[in-house]
Order: structure tokens, then sequence, then C-alpha cells
């Protein structure tokens, strides 16, 4: 099979994006060395950031094939003949050779470009090595800088990783020979040259670090830059602290994100699957506390767990299965290779070998689910080209693989054994087909079958960074094969018609970057990586579109398998982490400072969508009659706006809310657990004394007391709950496999997540931990709750495989909602002699905090509110939904309402009879002829849950004691609900 390229829509557009941004040539220059023959003719804006690139493509899109296209272009049109390429690392660098000097990738070119050859060298270390006693320059160095423009075809590339660039080789000048008649270092002799630079991966060379400066020696008359990620800028201190992207131009010259390329169908779409663990098993988790070269010392429960090296973790937990040692040196790694850094954590029950084999069966699974759909394709009427389906495992050991002395690891082994049963059960299943094309595949799955049996099985093979050494002629055809041989693993057969199966492939993370096939389907982790890159890049390794046995690459209409990637219980939260990662590509950052271009371009487009005349002009003039910004769109600071006064970023806000919904959007769907907000509100003192003789009573604790008969209630509903007439609560566990599928709409990713059994074996726990655990969280006797479950376990025969978590569970939250339900009127309030501490008020000292934190009193923010009988000062609004809060914040209240505002979470904290406390949304004082009554608001949706009710009910028990107060309490379902209550507490007609 040959592989044909094909310019896909996407690549286009970006080449016609670098044209229309190329500076042009400098036709007028007065530089005497202008036609320099050993160098680019001049470009305008040379040396200048107008004249540079970026283009912004996600991961899989085909950026390599992008800027080798680039090459051909300018040199067609401009006579640009001298480029560097510099890539982040020698994965990359070997990649990327591999593309440009495919057969197929110079056929392809040349049916666009004719007889131009790209003449491709190559820098690696080891080229500068000393000979005979003389320091000689590289031949491929040589060939690239005095190749002259008198060969019109032929464009010159030098490739080159940053560890090379950055090496003493290439900046030193004390070589026996010189460059260009009279350069001896390697780099002035680059910039002789007047190179196009192409930059791949910007992120990794960041401007005014090491690596950029190597990059600005080179002197290119012109830097491109081609990636996934830029690299960021910070200015400013504390709360001026900005961050923003580092674009040479201010914004990318051509921009596909993440979410565009999965919407476009650019790349495969990605399901996550991972084996779930028993919620003992979770629990018993160890913490890296301390890590160094000599040693490593685990945590858990505050307990230490020293470990030296070569010393056993199962000596601090018999979890860690299969010898598994603390290794140190410089790399800090275990024994199975997997690198520890401060705070990860290590749950000894995936490091069991059993665990890793449940991963591979469930990898094994995805891959001949796709491999069936690719193989038997069917479009039509009539059988579509095949596609040869790969599968990509990384590994964390070496050891575990290749074994000693060229035997096979314990991995290899299970993995062999794994794979002979699936395929004797497919092999059988396609036994009776009558179907040629599903002949053909069970001719395929045997050849597979009987390769497996053999001596030299040529189904699976791996690549690991220690190969790179090995003399084994075996071992280097293997890594041959992986890493230069593309065409031959998407072949299905040798020229002489003999199946070629290989189709597994293993790794050590050396391929996590730098190489890709197209035809990979299922990637499986078989442990951590234990570093934090990219999950985006984690998955580029199968993201590509597919290619059949034709060569053709696929769109995304013509086949419908996605990448499968698995991961161990350890990294459950990927799929979450993936989504943020696509999701933080695609919005825009607001600027309170200034309208910045990009404010401006997606207010327009938004706007458009409902008046397709409106454009930046109209935005501008508006802005300008309403006296928002100033000549150079910096925001004025007050502006007089329907009769309130705002900052001119609010008053934006206001006039255009397409701005903060579109740009929310992504945020909204994905919510970080992890991230700080450490943004405070300043209370308004002088509105909440007004609020002091209430919150004195307020401050008072209560005390639940609940009816005598409440023991005897709780032995009943627990009768109740251990019959289990319906067989809900009893139930048989097996252990789980979550599959979380990543899906994408206009603006943003989510995770849709499922569940299913992977093994038919039962999951049991300790009966003793059981009625423990039972015991502590319903709050009844042992000897009772062992008696009930003595006699249920009896009318289920006697089957001890019940007693698991997820019977557990269910006891558990059936009693606790049956007895809450009954419960949840048979109690009373009564006050305690001494007040408390809450999130607004300080008990000791009888008075109001100065400042909240603004997480409590909501999520979200929007413009500030100049009503001075608020209870905060200006800071933006927080609120915690849209529906019925932000509207009851920003709505006008009449000269009666002394003071309103929203309570802060704990502000109350009122004792909840099922635990915990609950405190109201909101708070209004209303001025009365008599003396103030208070209104006090809980919100809630109009479909309001079952808990909803419950705590409605709890806090109207509470405050029903305070009506003597002039206290009243409500629960609302929307701000015109809130303002009808308040013209009645007004006019005197609500009791």
């Amino acid at each position: 099979m040959k592989i044909k390229l094909e310019a896909l829509q996407h690549q286009t557009d970006a080449l016609t994006a670098i044209d229309k941004s190329f500076p042009g040539m400098d036709t007028m220059s007065a530089d005497p060395n202008a036609n320099y023959i050993y160098a680019n003719p001049l470009i305008r804006y040379r040396y200048h950031d107008k004249a540079n690139i970026d283009i912004k493509m996600e991961t899989g899109t085909g950026k390599t094939y992008v800027y080798t296209r680039m090459m051909y272009e300018l040199h067609q049109k401009y006579g640009l003949f001298k480029f560097v390429i510099a890539v982040p690392s020698p994965s990359i660098k070997e990649g990327t050779r591999s593309f440009i000097t495919s057969d197929y990738a110079k056929q392809h070119f040349n049916e666009f470009y004719g007889n131009t050859q790209l003449q491709l060298n190559v820098i690696n270390a080891g080229y500068f090595s000393t000979r005979s006693g003389r320091r000689n320059f590289p031949a491929q160095l040589s060939e690239f800088v005095e190749a002259t423009r008198q060969n019109a075809n032929q464009i010159e590339v030098l490739l080159v990783n940053q560890g090379m660039l950055h090496s003493k080789s290439m900046h030193r000048d004390d070589y026996d020979q010189t460059l260009l008649g009279g350069e001896t270092s390697p780099i002035k002799a680059i910039a002789a040259t007047r190179p196009v630079i192409i930059i791949d991966e910007p992120q990794r060379f960041p401007r005014g670090k090491k690596f950029y400066e190597d990059i600005e020696e080179m002197k290119p008359q012109l830097i491109v830059r081609f990636g996934a990620t830029f690299p960021e800028t910070t200015s400013g201190r504390g709360k001026n602290k900005v961050t923003k992207v580092d674009y040479y131009r201010g914004e990318p010259q051509f921009n596909l994100d993440a979410v565009d390329s999965f919407n476009q169908g650019l790349v495969k779409g990605i399901d996550i699957d991972y084996p779930d663990i028993p919620e003992e098993q979770a629990n018993n988790l160890y913490k890296v506390k301390q890590v160094k070269a000599k040693k490593l010392i685990l945590a858990k429960n505050g307990k230490d767990y020293p470990l030296n090296v070569g010393e056993n973790l199962a000596d601090v937990d018999t979890g860690f299965e299969g010898s598994i040692t603390y290794a140190g040196g410089t790399e800090k790694e275990l024994s199975n290779g997997l690198a520890l850094s401060k705070g990860m954590k290590l749950i000894p029950g995936t490091f069991a070998k059993n665990y890793q084999d449940e991963i591979i069966s469930q990898a094994l699974d995805c891959h001949f689910k796709a491999e069936k759909e690719n193989f038997l394709r069917f479009n039509s009427g009539v059988n579509a080209p095949k596609i040869k389906t790969l599968s990509l495992f990384f590994i964390d050991s070496i050891s575990s693989f290749r074994g000693e002395n060229n035997g096979k690891g314990w991995l290899a082994k299970h993995f062999e054994t794994i794979l002979t049963k699936k395929l004797k059960k497919l092999i059988d299943r396609f036994g009776l087909s009558v179907d040629d094309r599903e002949k053909e595949y069970r001719s395929f799955l045997r050849a597979t079958l009987k390769s497996l049996q053999s001596q030299h099985q040529d189904v699976y093979a791996g690549y690991f960074s220690e190969d790179r050494g090995s003399s084994e002629a075996d071992i280097q055809a293997e890594v041959e094969d992986i890493l230069s041989n593309k065409e031959k693993l998407l072949s299905f057969k040798d020229k002489d018609g003999n199946w070629l199966t290989r189709r597994f492939l293993f790794s050590k993370w050396t391929l996590r970057e730098g190489w890709d096939n197209p035809n990979v389907f299922t990637i499986a982790k078989l442990r951590s990586s234990g570093s934090e890159i990219s999950k985006i890049q984690e998955v580029g390794r199968g993201l590509r579109l597919p290619v059949d046995e034709t060569g053709h690459r696929l769109n995304q209409d013509e086949w419908q398998s996605r990448l499968a990637f698995l991961v161990g219980y350890d990294e459950r939260d990927f799929a979450q982490k993936l989504v943020s990662e696509i999701n933080d590509d695609s919005p825009i950052k607001l600027n309170q400072e200034e309208l910045t271009d990009d404010m401006i371009k997606l207010i327009v487009k938004a706007k458009q969508k409902t008046d397709p005349k409106f454009d930046e002009d109209q935005l501008l003039h508006d802005l300008d009659v309403y006296n928002v910004i100033t000549r150079s769109n910096k925001f004025k600071d007050n502006v007089d706006f329907d009769g309130q006064s705002m900052s001119g970023y609010d008053t934006l806000c206001y006039l255009y809310p397409e701005l903060v919904q579109e740009t929310k959007i992504a945020k909204g769907k994905i919510l970080d657990k992890n991230s700080k907000d450490n943004t405070t509100v300043k209370l308004r003192k002088q509105n909440w004394q007004q609020l002091r003789s209430l919150w004195l009573q307020l401050a008072k604790r209560q005390m639940i007391k609940f009816d005598p008969s409440t023991n005897q209630d709780a032995e009943s509903v627990a009768c109740n709950v251990f019959n289990d007439s319906d067989n809900k609560i009893f139930v048989l566990q097996r252990p789980q496999m979550v599959h979380q599928e990543v899906v994408t709409n206009d603006n943003a990713a989510s995770v849709r997540e499922t569940q299913s059994d992977y093994s038919n074996e039962y999951l049991t726990m300790n009966y003793g931990k059981f009625l423990r655990i039972l015991a502590n969280q319903t709050d009844l006797p042992v000897n009772l709750l062992n008696n009930l479950m003595i006699k249920a376990i009896k009318c289920l025969k006697n089957n001890t495989n019940y007693i698991n978590e997820k019977t557990l569970s269910n006891l558990i939250q059936t009693f606790n909602n049956q007895f809450n339900e009954r419960i949840k009127t048979s109690y009373n309030y009564e006050p305690l002699d001494f007040s408390a501490s809450t999130s607004i008020y300080n008990a000791k000292k009888q008075e109001f905090v100065d400042s909240v934190p603004a997480s409590v009193l909501g999520v979200y923010q929007s413009e500030s509110t100049s009503d001075p009988t608020y209870l905060y000062d200006r800071p933006p609004l927080r609120y915690d939904s849209a529906d019925p809060e932000l509207k009851i914040l920003q709505r006008s209240y009449g000269p009666k309402i002394s003071v309103f505002g929203k309570l802060p979470k704990k502000a109350i904290k009122i004792p909840r009879f099922d635990n915990g406390t609950t405190t109201p949304d909101f708070i209004f004082k209303i001025e009365h002829s008599k003396k103030p009554i208070y209104l006090v608001v809980e919100t809630k949706a109009e479909n309001m849950r079952l808990g909803d009710e419950e705590i409605q009910i709890i806090q109207q028990k509470y405050f029903d004691h305070l009506k003597e107060s002039g206290v009243y309490y409500r629960m609302a379902t929307s701000e015109q609900e809130v303002h009808d209550l308040i013209n009645k507490l007004e006019n005197g007609q609500l009791n």
C-alpha cells in the first residue's frame, strides 16, 4: 500500500492565510548584499514581528504538511530557498524527517511543483566529532550554507532540534575550516544565509529564553510558527498581573483550535475507558510526600513510610505487586519505570498484574471492535476498501516486555495469553460465515494466531529508547518498522500476498511526540506517565484521520470508529482534563481595562446572527455615543448609564451581553474543582449595621430536639428497608468499566459517561467492616443491624456475595431517605445560651466581618450595582443562577427597602435534622410604619428537586419562631415573585 497525500480544505485554508499574511519582497532595498548568492532575497519588514506569522493548528491536523508545502510556495512565488526547521526534540525531528523524505510526500509535492526538489539536511549529535585532530563542519551543514541560488529548482532545508541548536558545537568558532569563505561559527554561517525559520511547537521556544535566543542568533528574516499551543507572557504583579498568549501580531494569522478540529471532523472522536475499583481499594492511597535521589517518603493518614533505594513498596503495602522497588537517581523512578513527583498519589490496587490485564483485555476488545468495522466496511451496496487497524500500548518498564536475555517479560506473556483467547473466540464466530469479506477476515485472524504461536511472532512489536543501543537485529527491525516504515504498518499484505499481521505496538512514552500513525484506533496506558504533559498531546498519537488500503485518507463521513483511549483508575480524571484543555483553547480572554480586537470580533460575530448589517464601525459608534471608551479604546472609569454609574467595562457587558455569554459557554461546561478564587468582597458596614438587632438573634445557636418516638421510628424504618421486597437494595456487584465519550458542540466539549461490567467475578467486602460502616452511617445499634442482616441473607439463599459496597451504599441511602422523610417534621428548635461565629459575623467581638470571599456569594459574576442599599461594595455581583438570582440582584426596589443583598454561604448556619447546616439566599429589610420587618428568601428553580423541598421545610420551621421579631420567610422561583412578596409585606397583606 502507498499513502496518497491529499490537500485537505483546512490545510489549503492555512496556506491561503500564510499567503495573505506574507509581507512581500523588498524590491527597493539599497543593501549592496541584496543579491548575495548564498542567501535568501530580502523580505519586506524583515527582522520585525510585523513580518512574522503564527499558524495555530490542533494536534493531528497536519501542520507538518502545511509548513512543508509552504516552503515550496514561498520558493515558487518569491525565490526563497533557504529554510531552517527548529523542533523541540529528537523524536519530533525524526517524525519530520520521515515525512519530508518519504516517497509519498515527494510524489505529492511533485504534482504541484514540477521538478523542484527539496534537499533536507539534518544535523544530529555526533556530526561534529573531531577526526584526525581536526575539527570540521558536518557535511550537512556545509551543503546547506554553501548552496547557491544558481540551482533554481532546489530548496535547501536545515532540520535541527533545540538541544542540538543550543549545543556548544553550533556556537563555537574554532573550527579548522571556514564556511562562505570566512565564517568559522556554524550559527553565524547560518545567519549569513538570511534564512526563513519555521518553529514547530512554539510553546517550547518562548521569547526571552535560551532556545529562542538561539533562533535570534540565526538572524531570521522571517519566522513562521506552527503549533497547537503558543507561549504566554506575563506582565504586572498581584491584582494587576496579566497573562496573554504571545502572538507576533497579537493574534494568529490562522486559527484552527481544538473545538473546531473536533466539530469539523478533522480528527478522530475520543472515548476514554478505565476499570473502576471498589471504594475501599480506591481510598487506600499513598501520597508522595518527599522524593529524592536516594530516598522516597510515602504518606497515608498522617503516617510516613520512608523507602531507601532498592527497598520494596510491598513492605509498605502488599497491594504493590510485582517486586516494585524505589530506583531513585536523577529521574526519581520506581523500578518499573514510573517517574515520581511530590504530591503524586499511588493506589496499590492499580499496580496489580490482574488490574493491568483488565486494561489489556479491554483495549483488545476496543481494538477488535474497531478492526471488524474497518475490515468489513460496506458502502452503497458494495465492499469498501479495508482499513488496517493499529493499537498502541504505553507501558512503564522495558523489562516487563523484553524480559531478560531476549526472552519475554511477564507483560508480553500476559498479552499473548489474552490475545490468543480473543483470537480463537473471534475465529470461531466467523467460522460458519459464507460472506466473502468475513471469510477474508477469518483468514487474517487465523494468520495472526499462527504468527502469534510461532517462535518468531510478528503480531506485536516494541520500541523503547534503550533499543537504540542494542545490536540485536530483530529488535532493530522492529524499531525501524515502527518509526520509519509507516506504509508497511498500514498494509494488509506483502508483495508476495502474505498477510502482514503486525498491528499491536508497545512503547514507554518515547512515542508521545514526533511519531504518529493515522490508523491507531486504540491507545492504552498501563501506567500513569507520571507527568503533567498535555492530554491532547497524549492522545495525539491517534488523532489523525485514517487511510484505507488504497492509501486514501478518509473524511469523517467515510468511517465510524473513534479513538479508544484506556487509562488506569489513578487517571480517572483524564477525560475532564482533556475536555478542559479543549475548552480552554476556544474562548477569548476578556480584558477589563481596554476593548481588544478579540472582544470586538466576538461581539460583531454574535450580533450578526440577528443583525447581519452590524459591523465594527457600528459597535464603536455606539460605544462612543454612550461614552464607554476613550479614543484609544480604553474603558472609562465612570459611565452614567440608565440612571446608574458604572465602569466602562460593566457598561459594555450590559449593552452587549453576548460578550459574557459567548466566553462563558466553554467555561460553564467544565468546572475545575482545583481552581482557586481569591477575590474578596467588602461589606458596606453601614448597611449591615441596620441588620444588627436581627443578627444578635440569628447568632444564637439552636438545638434540634426530636420527638420521643424517633427511636421507634428508626427501628421500624430499618426493618422495612432490610425486607427489600422489590430486590433493589441487596445487589450483586461486579468490577465496572467506566466509558467516557468526549463530545463537542459549536462552542465546547463535554463528557458523557456510562458504566458496564467487565468481569464475571463478584466483588465482596469483609462482614465486620460492612456492619461497622453501616452502624456509623445510620446511627443504628450493631446488634439490630446484625440480626436484620442474618435474616436478609437467609432470604437470599445464604449468598454472601450480596455483602458488598453497592449493597452497603443502598442500605445507607435508602434508610436515611425513608427515616428523614418520616421525621422531617417531628422536631423543634430550642435556643441555646451562646452565640457562634459565622461567615458574616464574629460572635466574640459581636460585630460583622470586614469582607468575605467572593466565592461564598456565588460562582458567577456580572456587572456591579450602584444601588446604595446593597449590602456590599462595588465589585461585580456574585450569583449562583442567572434566573432568578441575578435578576433579583439587578432589579430596582422602592424606597421602603432600606437594605438588601445576597447572604453568604454559612451566614446563619441553620441546623438540619439530617446533619449539616443551611442558609437562605437573600435578605431584605423593609421600613414599616410601626417597626421594620425582614424578608428572608430561599430561591430555587421552578422544577424543584426533593432535596429543595426539604430545605424549605427546615428553613420555614427555623424562621417560624422569629415571626414575632418581624421576620418572614418564603421560597421563591422568580424575581417577580420576590417583588410581589415585598409589595404584600409593605401593605400588610402577608401573614
